[in-house]
């Protein structure tokens, strides 16, 4: 069915709202997580254990009308766990490929920085290009797809930090964070009337609808003063004196796509500044790397950031 921007606006509103039966007090996150289906791009999750990850990409899943799969990343767990492979019949006397877990629309790689870099790398064709290579033979991942990945920010014992071209391909890096009093009280008295811990949600669209959402996102109109303010800010990171290695390009598209789908969920058809900073922890925290000086120090990422956003003149633009 054609789906036009304000149908956008009313679907994803009410995608969020039924999310929200299962997971208390986090609007924020969840309309960022949306904006980022919306752009077609994928979000890192990295925070405490506890905190409603996996239940998050769960709810987008079932809300959705989408195929979900987990994938438990663990020291041991190969490349042929997550992508398949060719397996003997014995009775047919030929090669049957076993799809791996990654054929999904979504997929949860639930703490992937305890998986080796040889398994971590299954996910780059992936992520970056919806296929998989097995045997020299090029096959396409289901439309859409969308890794959700957590990993825990303090328990680094046996893990393999990812590699930057990994980071990069998630568009957003994210925190959930602790819920407030009132919030974890709402989620016990949520629990006592469910009586049971699962939450039934209902299905809001399904995944043709999703891809003609995504498609109406790209008629979301971009002024060409906020596309230099895009990349006077990306720029600028690569100068800060405390950064070794800036945002790449791909940093500059996720604050496009990102500014669009936001735009979308405020009920505009036209992108703000304020589109564009919202997201700039979440686009560029993973994407900086700072000199080695500054390695053991905290918050120095959200220092730079900081400090990029405020340099960087933020051009006037007048709503339509």
């Amino acid at each position: 069915m054609a789906v036009i921007l304000p149908d956008v606006s009313d679907l994803s509103r009410k995608v969020l709202d039924e999310v929200e039966r299962a997971i208390v007090g986090k609007r924020d996150v969840l309309e960022m997580i949306m904006a980022s289906i919306l752009a077609g791009g994928h979000v890192l999750l990295e925070d405490f254990p506890g905190l409603g990850k996996t239940l998050i990409a769960r709810s987008f899943a079932a809300v959705l009308g989408l195929d979900f799969k987990r994938i438990q990343f663990t020291p041991d767990l190969l490349p042929g766990d997550i992508t398949g492979g060719y397996i003997f019949n014995r009775g047919e006397n030929r090669f049957d490929l076993r799809r791996g877990p990654v054929f999904a629309n979504i997929l949860l790689a639930d703490e992937i920085n305890r998986a080796s870099p040889k398994t971590q790398s299954a996910l780059l064709e992936a992520m970056q290009e919806g296929q998989v290579t097995l045997e020299g033979e090029t096959l396409p991942l289901p439309d859409p797809f969308l890794v959700l990945a957590t990993q825990n920010p303090i328990e680094y014992e046996g893990t393999f930090p990812l590699p930057e071209a990994q980071l990069d391909r998630f568009m957003l890096k994210l925190s959930v964070g602790y819920p407030g009093v009132d919030e974890e009280k709402e989620i016990l008295h949520r629990r006592g009337q469910r009586r049971q811990d699962e939450v039934t949600l209902a299905q809001v669209v399904d995944a043709g609808t999703l891809r003609e959402m995504r498609r109406t996102i790209e008629d979301v109109h971009v002024d060409d003063d906020l596309e230099t303010y895009i990349a006077a800010i990306v720029h600028e990171t690569r100068k800060d004196r405390r950064v070794a290695v800036g945002a790449s390009p791909r940093g500059s598209l996720a604050f496009l796509k990102m500014a669009r789908a936001h735009a979308v969920l405020q009920g505009r058809d036209f992108v703000l500044p304020d589109d564009i900073k919202r997201f700039g922890g979440a686009v560029l925290s993973h994407r900086i790397i700072l000199q080695p000086e500054y390695w053991m120090a905290s918050r120095v990422t959200d220092d730079v950031i900081r400090d990029v956003l405020e340099k960087v003149p933020v051009p006037v633009i007048v709503e339509r």
